[in-house]
């Protein structure tokens, strides 16, 4: 304890000396207290980008945070470094199979101390749970794996909670007031880095705040060596803040814009975007060049009202238009459009396949073998074939006996036995992306 109240003394005098006579005063009193000043600027002189801030009422608006933050964890800090029995650990909250053929959802937890480990656990399926009440991940939640990645944390709780002046240094950094926003929650991305490289694959990151207080942040500019693109920080113990990570996704998985604006941006001028719910055309114009979002037009939409044009998005007040009023690339609380829902699929097909097997494709089969796939998606739709011809007996059917096959041919003639599934949703319109919604595995088999 004595050390690390004698490095917060010397880091507030070190600010406080650069400030005048009053605010001195009022660093010392907080250093004395063991809290940092209100006044401080976390990471002013490190390197910045742009995120996303969310307010309780459900708007979304855009501010910078530094990439690093001073509250990790570290024996600087006179502190128990992460390295901590446990630290690291991994735990499969939702297996559904290969990381190779599934979307890998990796939970980083911060600020839980060692024993509050299954605290964590408890609170990252819970976000996970309000993450798939909303579609499409509701009906595509098969295409997932979710890995829980214990950061174990000197102090529990982060910084800025309950309020500016509360210091603590945590595993990954976590603090609210990130550039001054009191529900900005921001994390060091190098820590978040090298937890999220102990799951088998990363292909999103969340990551889970011990604290209650609404907030959290969205980094959708981060791309990431391990694979994932972006990184959403939640309140693990805030019924809420589910939703943020919801919109998050829509930058890293759907490649959707933002719809929300700004007064004063003024009128935009560029070429057209291309994220697939922002368009400069008007809703005739993109019916005559049947571009972006014209097979929705005229359509109910699951966010309220219908698929037309409706001006304002991606920051810009005019210019640019959005598919529907207000949907949760705009505020939260709201479900993805007709055009978003349709990307967001594509976005799980691009991570996940539609079919896969316990049986290794390389593996030779007999006629005494049995084989089973599985399609992770309901209603996905299963055929078969033989040497290149269809065999109708066999579609939908997930396990075969091949000796029902009635092989013909010498014994040690190969045969090739393949299985197509497709996802026929009518919420994929698009015939680019279509394609991406067919999987097939084939095996070779002799008599």
């Amino acid at each position: 304890m004595h050390v690390r109240t004698h490095l917060r003394t010397r880091t507030a005098t070190r600010i406080a000396s650069r400030a005048a006579g009053a605010l001195l005063t009022t660093a010392l009193a907080a250093t004395l207290l063991g809290t940092a000043p209100a006044w401080s600027a976390p990471g002013a002189d490190q390197p910045r980008q742009q995120v996303e801030v969310f307010a309780e009422d459900g708007g979304i608006s855009r501010a910078t945070a530094p990439t690093a933050s001073p509250y990790v964890a570290a024996p600087t800090t006179g502190l128990a470094a992460p390295g901590a029995e446990g630290d690291g650990d991994v735990t499969a909250l939702v297996r559904n199979g290969d990381p190779a053929t599934k979307l890998d959802v990796v939970v980083i937890g911060d600020g839980y101390a060692a024993q509050e480990q299954e605290k964590f656990r408890t609170d990252a399926a819970e976000k996970w749970r309000e993450i798939t009440a909303v579609e499409p991940y509701a009906t595509y939640r098969g295409l997932f794996n979710v890995w829980a990645v214990s950061a174990v944390s000197p102090e529990s709780g982060v910084s800025g909670d309950p309020d500016r002046a509360t210091v603590r240094h945590t595993a990954l950094g976590a603090y609210f007031w990130c550039d001054g926003v009191e529900r900005l929650l921001c994390v060091d991305e190098k820590a978040v880095e090298r937890y999220a490289a102990k799951a088998p694959q990363a292909d999103l990151v969340i990551v889970v705040a011990n604290s209650a207080k609404y907030g959290g942040a969205g980094y959708n500019d981060v791309k990431s060596p391990l694979g994932y693109e972006g990184i959403a920080t939640v309140a693990g113990g805030n019924a809420k803040s589910g939703q943020i990570a919801v919109h998050e996704t829509g930058h890293s998985l759907g490649k959707l814009a933002d719809e929300y604006a700004y007064d004063g941006q003024g009128t935009y001028q560029g070429d057209e975007p291309p994220e697939a719910n922002l368009s400069t055309l008007t809703a005739d114009r993109m019916r005559d060049q049947d571009a972006k979002w014209s097979r929705w037009l005229g359509q109910a939409s699951p966010d309220g009202g219908t698929v037309e044009t409706y001006e304002g998005g991606g920051y810009y007040p005019t210019g640019l238009y959005r598919p529907t009023e207000n949907s949760i690339m705009r505020s939260l609380g709201r479900e993805f459009n007709l055009p978003g829902r349709e990307a967001m699929i594509a976005g799980f097909y691009r991570h996940a396949t539609p079919l896969t097997s316990p049986t290794s494709t390389d593996t030779w089969l007999t006629a005494a073998d049995q084989l089973t796939v599985d399609l992770p998606v309901p209603g996905t739709l299963l055929h078969w074939y033989l040497d290149g011809r269809e065999q109708p007996q066999l579609n939908g059917r997930t396990a075969l006996d091949l000796g029902t096959l009635h092989l013909t041919g010498p014994r040690s003639w190969p045969h090739l036995l393949t299985a197509v599934a497709t996802d026929p949703t009518p919420a994929v319109a698009d015939p680019a992306l279509r394609a991406g919604l067919t999987g097939s595995l084939s095996w070779l088999l002799t008599r």
